[in-house]
């Protein structure tokens, strides 16, 4: 793979420099400009890579990957446009829109958008992934590499269903911790030790998903094998059914792509 440039040294820039890493990619080969100094230093320490504290100071190789926060991306690209040439921009920033991006970058089109998700943090991550058709086909490709290596990647061919996956993986994560800490709770209430309920809520969600991917089965006809008839889940799930839980679900995710759509037109409108 090509050496990469990282612009911005936070969580996500550290998940996916040391999925690099471990996936054989030479720390040398990897730069990252990062104003923080003790960030700078965790990264120099932890994966032996380049640091630098300006932008001015890099080199910018010829994969860059932007993973600053979205408020100070018009900036940072102001500073990167004079310097592009053919170089590959990978934007991790959510919401930043690849016509904004572009402009910002004083047209550059050679861009591959993404929207990874936290468990990246823990090389379990999926991301997301839009290129403009003008993109050829070895860039999505270097692209792709970069994001495989915390996690799994898709491609959506129209960039507005990147709004559909901020909803979806983006912020799915949470609705995850949000079903765990519901069931953990329920557990306490049946009298089990918060510490045992902790760890069959965390195992019984590892243990279903784990399952659920190895097996490659419809994650329905799982449940429905675990549902025997006129037993305790066919019981439980009849419960969640009265309550609604999966039109929950649909409208959570629903109100989530909202909130993308809204604040990638808000990022759109900064200078």
């Amino acid at each position: 793979m090509n050496k990469v440039s990282f612009i911005g040294g936070g969580n996500m820039a550290a998940a996916i420099i040391g999925g690099l890493v471990a996936s054989g990619t030479a720390p040398a080969d990897i730069e990252v400009v990062e104003i923080n100094a003790d960030a700078r230093a965790q990264l120099a320490a932890r994966f032996g890579v380049v640091t630098h504290a300006e932008l001015p100071h890099a080199r910018l190789h010829p994969l860059l990957v932007l993973a600053v926060k979205p408020q100070t991306l018009p900036e940072v690209a102001a500073a990167l446009s004079t310097r592009l040439a053919g170089h590959l921009v990978i934007s991790i920033a959510a919401g930043v829109r690849v016509a904004d991006l572009s402009r910002w970058l004083g047209g550059h089109t050679r861009i591959v958008r993404s929207m990874p998700n936290t468990p990246a943090l823990v090389q379990a991550g999926v991301a997301g992934l839009y290129a403009a058709p003008e993109v050829a086909a070895d860039a999505r490709s270097q692209a792709e590499t970069v994001l495989r290596a915390v996690g799994g990647v898709v491609w959506v061919e129209d960039e507005t269903q990147l709004d559909a996956v901020t909803a979806v993986s983006g912020s799915g994560p949470a609705y995850v911790f949000y079903f765990i800490e519901s069931l953990e709770a329920a557990a306490v209430a049946q009298g089990l030790a918060p510490a045992t309920a902790r760890q069959l809520a965390l195992q019984t969600f590892f243990g279903a998903a784990k399952l659920a991917l190895e097996s490659g089965e419809e994650p329905a006809v799982l449940r429905q094998r675990v549902t025997s008839r006129g037993g305790t889940t066919e019981r439980g799930v009849a419960a969640l059914e009265a309550a609604a839980v999966k039109a929950a679900v649909g409208q959570a995710v629903e109100a989530a792509r909202r909130r993308s759509a809204e604040l990638g037109d808000e990022l759109g409108r900064l200078a």
